[in-house]
């Protein structure tokens, strides 16, 4: 059986992170990827990507409308191996943290809590509030994976391709999915 992924991507800037995950996870046979974009994500996929929403969602095994609260990822007993929502709003972060499931992406993070599977959000806002680190505080006290995109320089980048790379290395590796995304730490010889 394949391993399922859900993945949520929320209206901060930062789409580019999700499109390179999405590709890494797509070139793994034994993934199967099930993705939500809200109404802000296909936004800013228009203005920081060459890629159309049909493209995207073409690069999903499976994708569902943010508005629709039955689809599959909104249920317990729809088996999945962990969700990602990158980038992940402060609106979607605070609505995770009090439970309200108003969209499937926050309905889905809140069946994976109550699930107790993986969650991993991408905060994608600075400078951060009190609000913002009291909310994302609270998940990580629930055991949510807090992996903002903070660029790592030990492997010297060369271009942002690089940068986006890095992260997605960081989310696969928190999802237990084998990888080998350049920019890993070496010990010097």
């Amino acid at each position: 059986m394949k391993k399922r992924i859900v993945i949520g991507i929320s209206g901060a800037s930062g789409i580019v992170y999700a499109i390179d995950l999405i590709k890494q996870l797509k070139d793994d046979p034994a993934i199967e990827t099930h993705g939500i974009i809200s109404d802000w994500a296909k936004q800013n996929l228009k203005l920081e990507s060459d890629l159309t929403l049909n493209e995207l969602e073409g690069m999903l095994d499976y994708h569902y409308s943010n508005r629709d609260l039955g689809a599959a990822v909104a249920s317990g007993s729809f088996l999945t191996d962990g969700m990602v929502i990158v980038p992940a709003s402060m609106k979607t972060v605070a609505g995770i943290s009090i439970g309200f499931g108003d969209s499937l992406i926050s309905r889905a993070a809140d069946v994976t809590l109550k699930e107790q599977r993986k969650l991993i959000l991408v905060p994608r806002e600075t400078p951060l509030n009190a609000i913002h680190l009291e909310n994302l505080t609270k998940l990580a006290r629930l055991g949510v994976q807090i992996v903002p995109p903070i660029p790592a320089f030990y492997s010297q980048p060369k271009t942002i391709d690089d940068i986006v790379a890095h992260q997605s290395m960081k989310l696969m590796d928190a999802l237990g999915i084998a990888n080998h995304v350049s920019g890993r730490w070496k010990e010097n010889d």
